[in-house]
């Protein structure tokens, strides 16, 4: 192919095939030069020398007002997403199958719509028939929104367009199908091509929208990960089926805190908020037992008591077993290696259980010490008293290291009436809470004063 050559004008900016000593458009002299290509490379391949419109620049100095938002008047919704839903924001919830995903998402709509804005909810997985169902057994049939049972990506758009809503609800990402990508719906090429459409219209239109995905055997949102990157919040609706709390986490937020908690009760009419998650966690707590201690963490911004259960019993098999809920398995076993290596506390032909009460699931490594210490307990058949918070972080040598937040923590154990605490020494001293302190240094000195062992 022959090579295409573009000339334009460095006075006016007009564009020429062929060079010319004078411009006809200004009638400039000399000011006409070849435009080099955007890219190089094969014409099918690259962008070659068509140019694009110039895109207005900022500065960082430049001030602006942070986005309005619309509050629903869940708290615990509002507080997961920053402070209440942005506008032109794109959100991803995934969660088990029956988990109450669909149920959130209706109350959250009913709310939304009752708070102003123009709400549409689109199922792609049930009749509107069965929506309607679920609205009356939650109070939420007089609600404004408007409902649709569609998957076709090419009519769910038309339809927007024409309605120009302010909230969308896609309910699932996996059932809508565009009829440009030859795969079947809920493929990646699917979720992605109906991902990116729907996210483009959430920022042409200004409007919200809500999708729902499903997630995986492993608890990740199926599909292909371009998707999280595409939204600007992910929530991950967590749980378990025998327990009556739903934790709804942020996992990525660009307009609040990321790791941001939610707690809600399932009840028989639909999810309440719990605005004190951490009396919730601990009303099942009865007179102290071996290997039941009490965790002061953080979720998020929010201060967090849950009881950590251990179990340690003589094992019958060969291999000892090790089992964990709620926590890493791989921490349990970097534990109980330091245990044994700087305290000389053998696990060797024991089977250890590790449970965290009430379905939520701890992460952050402030729990290290907590976790030790019911595992002594239980191993010891040893009580701690009840009004006891203990955390604080494990090191590989032994040492105990401060945590982030005690202040916050000590505060949260003294409002639901705990008298002390055991924690790492170090750290900003900060106020007790009103909290009898017991700071430790290392492992060894906590086992012998705690245990009376060294």
């Amino acid at each position: 192919m022959a090579k295409t050559t573009s000339f334009s004008c460095t006075a006016c900016g007009a564009s020429f095939s062929k060079w010319s000593g004078r411009c006809d458009a200004c009638g400039e002299w000399n000011c006409i030069v070849e435009e080099a290509p955007l890219s190089t490379g094969p014409a099918s391949k690259s962008l070659g020398a068509k140019r694009g419109t110039p895109i207005t620049l900022s500065d960082l100095s430049s001030e602006e007002a942070p986005p309005p938002r619309t509050v629903s008047g869940l708290g615990e919704l509002d507080r997961v997403l920053g402070g209440g839903l942005v506008p032109a924001s794109a959100i991803l919830v995934g969660g088990d199958p029956g988990i109450g995903k669909s149920t959130l998402l209706l109350q959250a709509a009913a709310r939304f719509a009752q708070a102003g804005l123009k709400t549409i909810y689109v199922s792609g997985e049930e009749a509107s028939a069965q929506v309607r169902m679920r609205a009356q057994r939650l109070g939420l049939a007089q609600a404004p929104v408007k409902l649709a049972a569609a998957t076709s990506l090419r009519d769910i758009l038309t339809t927007l367009e024409a309605e120009a809503p302010d909230l969308v609800i896609i309910d699932s990402i996996q059932t809508v199908w565009a009829d440009h990508v030859d795969s079947a719906p809920g493929s990646v090429s699917q979720v992605r091509a109906a991902a990116h459409e729907l996210t483009s219209f959430a920022k042409r239109k200004g409007a919200s929208v809500v999708l729902v995905g499903h997630v995986t055997k492993e608890g990740q949102i199926a599909g292909p990960r371009v998707v999280e990157h595409m939204v600007d919040t992910v929530l991950y609706f967590e749980g378990e089926r025998g327990h009556q709390f739903r934790i709804l986490r942020s996992v990525k937020n660009r307009f609040g805190p990321a790791d941001e908690i939610g707690v809600f009760e399932m009840t028989g009419g639909g999810l309440a908020e719990v605005a004190n998650p951490s009396e919730l966690f601990l009303s099942g707590r009865g007179d102290p037992a071996p290997g039941s201690v009490v965790f002061a963490g953080i979720e998020g911004t929010r201060p967090v008591l849950v009881e950590m259960q251990a179990l340690v019993a003589p094992t019958p098999h060969s291999q000892p077993r090790r089992a964990v809920v709620g926590w890493d398995g791989g921490r349990l076993a970097m534990i109980l290696a330091v245990l044994e290596a700087r305290c000389g506390i053998p696990f060797a032909g024991l089977d250890v259980y590790l449970n965290v009460a009430g379905g939520i699931k701890i992460s952050e490594p402030a729990a290290d010490l907590a976790v030790a210490a019911a595992l002594l307990s239980a191993r010891e058949d040893t009580s701690l008293p009840a009004e006891t918070v203990i955390f604080g972080e494990i090191s590989l040598s032994g040492a105990l290291r401060p945590v982030g937040q005690m202040e916050n923590r000590l505060k949260e154990a003294r409002k639901l009436g705990f008298t002390s605490a055991i924690l790492p020494s170090g750290g900003k001293p900060g106020g007790s809470g009103g909290l009898a302190l017991t700071r430790m240094g290392d492992l060894t000195a906590f086992v012998g004063e705690v245990f009376g062992a060294g």
